[in-house]
């Protein structure tokens, strides 16, 4: 019973140090079957139903609150300030010529390292659209 006693309570602790650890909800449940499982064998309850209470408990609460977690979340998820720069238009500030690795633009006042999208060397003061943005570099296409 003693041994039983321990191996829950060590698995309640791990489970709520991981859940602590990363805060998405993903070891809660079992904590929880882990504490019930623990006041089983505190009870002097076999270790067969203390394993078939753990994961009752724990399935229990995973089904029932699973689908209350997915209506509550941040559905609309803001863009960062990258994000927001794609589909922008830009201007060349330096040539663009993935060869030579050079290029810059200017999108909405700030300065971006910059690459072309297919490719292609663009002269500076052209206008470009940008594609995507991957760390500090946007990559971008001709738009005449």
């Amino acid at each position: 019973m003693q041994t039983w006693m321990i191996i829950w309570g060590i698995l309640f602790a791990v489970t709520i140090i991981a859940e602590l650890a990363t805060l998405q909800l993903v070891s809660i449940w079992f904590s929880a079957g882990a504490l019930a499982a623990f006041f089983c064998a505190l009870a002097g309850v076999p270790p067969l139903i203390q394993a078939i209470v753990f994961a009752a408990v724990s399935a229990l609460l995973l089904c029932i609150t699973r689908p209350l977690l997915r209506k509550i979340r941040v559905k609309d998820v803001l863009p960062t300030n990258a994000d927001g720069e794609v589909g922008k238009l830009a201007v060349v500030t330096e040539e663009i010529d993935n060869l030579r690795d050079t290029g810059r633009v200017r999108i909405s006042g700030i300065h971006w390292k910059a690459r072309s999208e297919d490719g292609s060397v663009i002269p500076e003061g052209a206008s470009v659209r940008v594609g995507r943005i991957e760390g500090t570099t946007a990559f971008v296409s001709s738009i005449g």
